[in-house]
């Protein structure tokens, strides 16, 4: 069974829940504290573009339910050595408050915030990875090709980033319209073969509107570190269950594309199917893979459980699924959740003392 790793970025925060920029003392403190297990990749610290934030990984896992220990694991242990910096970890998307970020100490970031300029300045967002393991690029490619329709779908589940500098945006994930300022993020063409996703990174870096590979923001693509895709159109996950069922619906995407091809939608179209989902999320329409049409989110993520079902039926993931989706529908995703807590009278410093909970309890 293919293996799954999961990648969360969190805010630094203080403990009265505004955003620190603490992260090189926090990976400083984590450099004394690493795991036990250091030939297996994932479960340390990292460092992200600014020092109000920082980034976690589950090592690989096969068996779903040790994916959610190590999800859960991974945000006790970042948020024990946040502490040590008298810092919290918040699993948001974006800053509910007026923020002026700042980046890390380091050449390559100084050098993108000269190059990208105010693209560079907001970045201060926080999304969800998921790695899944393949045999080859030429399986990874047809993976990549694969799951194009469907990553919106994914976004919409993870919507997580309501608010932006002191505002309420209307957006379910404004993070996705944040990061969509990047010259090569969001959807892709098809790619048909590892030669021709090589040949468009080639002639995305020949353009020099990118410093390097490093920078190829795709919704999915193939990772340079790991034998695996990485999908990486997901906000940072509320909840730690919903950032595995993230991944379990990518593994049942993964397995699926290995089926007959289906015919792919025009790029324009994916850009506009993003939008719609950063947008209304889980509250109103998507647009149907199947249809090209809006319908209800809550009928268009059924198309996508049964378009996977088989593979989540072999995997053994079927019912957990299920079960979690259900639970995502009738409770809503981070976005919803914040909302309801700002109904409730919570301000922005309350939303995010909130969410360091949730993000530690659930």
């Amino acid at each position: 069974m293919r293996t799954l790793g999961v990648e969360e970025e969190f805010l630094l925060v203080t403990p009265e829940g505004r955003p620190q920029p603490v992260a090189t003392t926090v990976l400083r403190h984590a450099s004394t504290t690493g795991r036990a297990d250091d030939d297996e990749p994932g479960g340390n610290l990292e460092k992200e573009f600014k020092q109000e934030q920082i980034e976690t990984s589950t090592p690989p896992r096969a068996d779903l339910a040790e994916l959610v220990t190590e999800i859960r694991a991974g945000r006790s242990r970042t948020d024990e050595v946040a502490r040590q910096a008298g810092a919290r970890i918040a699993a948001l998307a974006t800053a509910p408050q007026v923020v002026e970020s700042s980046v890390l100490p380091d050449r390559r970031a100084h050098t993108i915030r000269a190059e990208f300029g105010a693209t560079a300045r907001d970045q201060l967002t926080c999304g969800c990875h998921v790695h899944v393991s393949i045999d080859s690029e030429e399986e990874g490619v047809r993976i990549l090709d694969h799951l194009r329709p469907w990553n919106a779908v994914l976004l919409a589940l993870s919507g997580n980033s309501p608010s932006w500098q002191g505002t309420s945006t209307g957006y379910a994930s404004y993070r996705s319209q944040v990061w969509g300022r990047w010259p090569t993020a969001g959807p892709t063409a098809p790619f048909g073969d590892p030669a021709g996703y090589h040949a468009v990174i080639d002639e995305l870096l020949g353009t020099g509107a990118i410093l390097d590979e490093g920078m190829v923001y795709f919704d999915a693509r193939l990772s340079s570190r790991y034998p695996t895709v990485e999908v990486r159109v997901a906000d940072v996950c509320l909840d730690a269950e919903d950032a595995a069922l993230q991944a379990a619906l990518v593994r049942g995407l993964a397995e699926s594309a290995l089926g007959d091809p289906v015919s792919q939608p025009r790029t324009e179209l994916l850009r506009a199917a993003t939008w719609r989902a950063a947008r209304s999320g889980l509250t109103g329409d998507l647009v149907s893979p199947l249809t090209g049409k809006p319908l209800p989110a809550a009928e268009v993520v059924a198309q996508l459980v049964e378009h996977v079902r088989p593979a989540l039926a072999e995997a053994g993931d079927l019912e957990w699924v299920e079960r979690h989706v259900a639970t995502v529908l009738r409770r809503g995703n981070g976005a919803i959740q914040q909302m309801g807590w700002r109904a409730e009278g919570a301000d922005d410093d309350e939303v995010v003392r909130r969410a360091v909970d949730r993000t530690l309890s659930s």
